[in-house]
């Protein structure tokens, strides 16, 4: 009779060892799946916001560029009026200006990708 409780006492001590680990089991299951899908989560998350920004930028140098140009001839058709003459010289001062401004929005564009990829979100 000793022996039969024994036994019953080691069964229920075995299967409360058997839930334990099974529950550490799966919490470890749950830990690993959790961090991948965060790890998923903030690459695509990162990766969407460099795309956002680099569309950002080019909207932004298209506009840019286009108020420009449209400055320019307002410019240009102004001097036209007034002082004939002086259109050409005006002509490749705005043209060394706007290659000039170009020149630093690259530099700038640039540092600012070499800044992001720094310091990554």
């Amino acid at each position: 009779m000793a022996s039969a409780q024994n036994t019953a006492g080691q069964d229920v001590k075995n299967a409360g060892t058997d839930t334990k680990d099974a529950a550490k089991s799966t919490g470890h299951a749950v830990k690993k799946g959790t961090t991948s899908a965060y790890h998923g989560t903030k690459k695509g998350t990162t990766k969407a916001a460099d795309k956002t920004k680099e569309g950002t930028t080019k909207a932004y140098d298209r506009t840019k560029e286009g108020t420009q140009t449209a400055a320019d001839k307002t410019k240009e058709g102004t001097e036209k009026v007034f002082a004939p003459n002086k259109e050409a010289g005006s002509k490749s001062k705005d043209n060394a200006h706007r290659a000039s401004t170009k020149a630093k929005d690259r530099t700038k564009e640039a540092d600012q990708k070499v800044d992001d990829s720094a310091k990554p979100q």
